[in-house]
């Protein structure tokens, strides 16, 4: 089927403006039906999939590195050049979380970037990743070495373009100014939590973006399946990964349930639905097309469960929202302002 690529920022990376997001493969997603979501992506044309060495979540020691595997597998079915694949090496221990790769030592520096290469590339059955991110910063190792060892990768022709991910305006900054002055290869994206309920984005960072051509890469645009509805019913299925992060000892998990579905935003999903009913279209589909509507985005990231939950999503590939649609979704966020803090 046709389709309308997009190019990150300027890179020579043409897109689909939907990438097909993996991190439940290996975990709430077994192998054959994760064969089926890319199969089923892969036919409506989307070509853009994303990963990372930590998938899947919840992060685990002992699955780390399974989706990227499951992901090799399946690529060996398909021509690699039709492909755009993204990765990432796992932040920094000294920032979000402490991740369990290489027992939990992690830094963005020269070390941990090629040994995660390696390990990607291996997982991948791959030469060469189209697409290389930082899944977020580091606190401590100054951004002049981590933009250096990066820069080592395009060099060998083991990485084609780089991204940053959970990054602020002004890491974001930085780093693309090093990478300026030092003549280094510079961060084409940036890969961050954005959807109806999580505008944050907005506040400083669309402006960095759209200035410097520095593509969004949005991904949660269903606000980690807040955004279906399913949520606003009196019962949460135990099933379901809102459920699932609630019953679990992990205080961030529990945290990040708590942050995706709250009263604020159970009342932000009951007005988009009611939006989303006046033009008889599901909030799944609206939500991701709002996502994929934004100049500075290049791809929304959408994931999947089941083959069968990819039909509303691929969907927003055929809806532009009109003006008064996108004005009034703006007033529900106004009248309930940052519902995920």
């Amino acid at each position: 089927r046709w389709m309308k690529y997009r190019y990150i920022g300027k890179s020579g990376l043409r897109v689909s403006p939907i990438c097909l997001g993996t991190m439940t493969f290996g975990s709430f997603t077994d192998e054959e039906e994760a064969f089926k979501i890319m199969d089923k992506a892969y036919d409506r044309g989307i070509n853009f999939f994303d990963t990372a060495e930590l998938y899947p979540v919840p992060p685990d020691a002992t699955s780390a590195g399974l989706t990227e595997e499951i992901i090799g597998k399946w690529l060996k079915t398909k021509s690699r050049d039709s492909l755009i694949i993204a990765s990432k090496v796992s932040g920094a221990a000294s920032g979000w979380f402490v991740p369990p790769q290489r027992h939990g030592l992690t830094a963005i520096d020269r070390f941990h970037i090629e040994r995660a290469i390696e390990g990607s590339l291996r997982r991948l059955g791959t030469d060469y990743i189209d697409l290389y991110q930082m899944h977020w910063p580091d606190t401590i190792v100054p951004i002049e070495e981590s933009m250096e060892a990066f820069d080592r990768l395009i060099e060998s022709g083991k990485v084609r373009y780089l991204g940053t991910s959970n990054d602020s305006a002004h890491g974001l900054t930085k780093a693309n100014m090093v990478a300026k002055y030092e003549k280094l290869t510079r961060f084409e994206s940036i890969q961050n939590n954005f959807s109806l309920l999580n505008q944050r984005f907005l506040d400083s960072l669309s402006e960095v973006a759209l200035k410097e051509e520095v593509s969004l890469l949005p991904y949660s645009p269903l606000a980690g399946g807040v955004l279906t509805g399913k949520y606003n019913k009196s019962f949460i299925p135990p099933s379901s990964r809102m459920g699932y992060y609630r019953s679990l000892d992990n205080p961030r998990q529990r945290a990040m349930a708590d942050r995706f579905l709250n009263d604020k935003t159970k009342k932000s999903v009951d007005q988009y639905m009611q939006i989303a009913k006046e033009i008889e279209m599901s909030v799944t589909t609206m939500a991701t097309a709002w996502s994929m509507q934004h100049d500075f985005v290049a791809s929304t990231i959408i994931g999947a469960t089941t083959a069968k939950q990819l039909n509303e999503t691929l969907a927003a590939l055929d809806v532009v929202l009109s003006d008064e649609i996108v004005a009034k979704c703006k007033k529900v966020h106004d009248d309930i302002l940052y519902p995920m803090g």
